[in-house]
């Protein structure tokens, strides 16, 4: 299966946790479609002859675009790749961008399926965060997809804001339950170096997060997931049994992939190209046909930590069988070594032929991660 992601990097406003490379300006907006066009076409060969089965706009905001704009992408892909008549074809969308009107002109453009920035269903919380809409959007964007007739519908939460009490999650999750939406992906605050979020932390105009509530957030969370009857088929992301990421599960399954638009990545097995982030640079790149990306082949040792890092969050784990086939016998055992201390924690479980994290060691992803290595 191979994807294509496409990357818009426009924003209402930058919120003051987001690292992503977004722009939060409508300058050069009106030229990104077609660059993005152009580029797709210089890039056709780059995943051979191999059927596109998922599309995802993301960004930035790709729900601030015209609808023309993502018609124009979409037939210009169709023209271009072959696109699996079934593709899943995903939309980042904010809550305050999502109109009935803009809803079925989606639809009509091939979009089937919305992942929808709602953050938090609670006005404290998107005060803090720094969104530009409220908890009455929040609410009103998901009534909106339904009605329109999106059945597969996504939404992103933040838990373990600072001075964030259990029960203002616990609010989150019964507003999400509600509305019977069959994707959540739900991702503790990270305060990332460079952030507007971290110079007000920094300058203590914003307190600190809590390792602690986080973690009590993220148990809270999967009990409550697991008891609705979600699959945690990702460390973040759960979904009813049908409904996973098609687009998202191709990365964490190490499966080839085209990045179109600045800043967008791309996999081919062999190496990884990284787009230009910078968006006056790779429009005149692009449109004078010139070379848009970095690239760097991957060593051995590259691809063996990059499957270690991408599997161990899933809840298939690492296949013991294709590890061994892949890396050979001896790094093998230092796997199954350095799993030792962990398996007898109970952090790690072990099945027929795999490892996998267990609730507890959900906790210390990173952590496990950085030792298997």
């Amino acid at each position: 299966m191979s994807g294509i992601y496409i990357h818009i990097p426009f924003c209402q406003s930058k919120c003051d946790y987001c690292n992503f490379f977004s722009l939060a300006t409508t300058h050069h907006r009106d030229k990104i479609a077609k660059a993005i066009s152009m580029e797709a076409r210089q890039r056709k060969m780059y995943l051979g002859d191999s059927v596109i089965k998922t599309v995802y706009f993301g960004g930035g905001t790709p729900s601030l675009l015209p609808v023309g704009d993502i018609e124009l992408i979409m037939n210009e892909l169709s023209l271009i790749f072959p696109i699996d008549s079934d593709a899943e074809v995903t939309l980042e969308a904010n809550p305050n961008d999502l109109t009935e009107d803009k809803l079925t002109a989606f639809k009509r453009a091939g979009i089937n399926r919305l992942s929808i920035g709602v953050q938090s269903f609670l006005n404290d919380d998107l005060v803090f965060l720094n969104r530009t809409h409220d908890a009455t959007q929040s609410e009103r964007s998901i009534e909106l997809a339904l009605k329109a007739g999106f059945e597969n519908i996504s939404i992103d939460l933040i838990f373990g804001l600072p001075d964030q009490e259990i029960a203002a999650f616990v609010k989150n999750l019964e507003i999400f339950h509600r509305y019977g939406i069959p994707h959540l992906s739900a991702y503790a605050l990270t305060v990332e170096p460079g952030t507007a979020l971290a110079w007000k932390i920094e300058k203590n105009r914003k307190k600190p997060v809590s390792e602690d509530t986080q973690a009590d957030h993220f148990l809270m969370l999967m009990d409550c997931m697991e008891e609705k009857g979600y699959l945690q088929y990702e460390i973040s992301n759960f979904c009813l049994p049908g409904f996973e990421s098609k687009h998202n599960s191709s990365y964490w399954n190490n499966e080839k992939y085209l990045g179109l638009g600045p800043s967008a990545h791309s996999f081919d097995g062999i190496s990884r190209q990284w787009n230009i982030a910078n968006l006056s640079r790779y429009l005149e790149a692009v449109n004078s046909g010139q070379t848009a990306f970095e690239k760097e082949i991957l060593t051995m040792e590259q691809h063996r930590e990059e499957y270690l890092m991408t599997k161990i969050r899933t809840d298939q784990g690492i296949d013991l069988r294709i590890y061994e086939e892949r890396f050979g016998s001896d790094e093998y055992k230092k796997l199954l070594k350095a799993a030792e201390s962990f398996l007898q924690r109970g952090w790690l479980n072990s099945g027929e032929r795999n490892l996998y994290l267990s609730r507890r060691g959900k906790l210390f992803t990173d952590h496990i991660t950085a030792a298997l290595f």
